[in-house]
């Protein structure tokens, strides 16, 4: 009978093809171990049964205000208000900004 091993090799004609390695382990090498992306039920519940985009439902249930959250991005409280908008697209690299204002990760933005 033979152990379990950690990796397990897959050769071809005696070559080796594939190494199979535990999942966890895979997640650590690609660095995707990391990125939780985890979103609350709460948010999910103000974006989807108010029909509000994730930055909003994610703002509300932070409980700040435009202001709050365009005074840590820097710009105007009617500049926020666009990206939050229900039909706003915002580029990642905005998304960014908000997330940070916010203390969250902007894929818990990307809808």
């Amino acid at each position: 009978m033979s152990a379990l091993t950690k990796h397990q090799i897959i050769e071809h004609g005696g070559e080796p093809l594939y190494v199979l390695v535990p999942y966890a382990e895979y997640m650590e090498m690609t660095g995707e171990a990391d990125e939780e992306v985890a979103i609350p039920l709460e948010v999910s519940k103000i974006a989807t049964l108010e029909d509000k985009s994730l930055v909003r439902a994610w703002r509300e249930h932070l409980g700040l205000t435009q202001e709050d959250v365009a005074g840590r991005m820097g710009i105007t409280r009617a500049a926020y208000a666009q990206m939050e908008a229900a039909n706003a697209n915002p580029r990642r690299a905005t998304l960014a900004k908000i997330a940070d204002a916010l203390g969250v990760k902007a894929d818990q933005l990307a809808e």
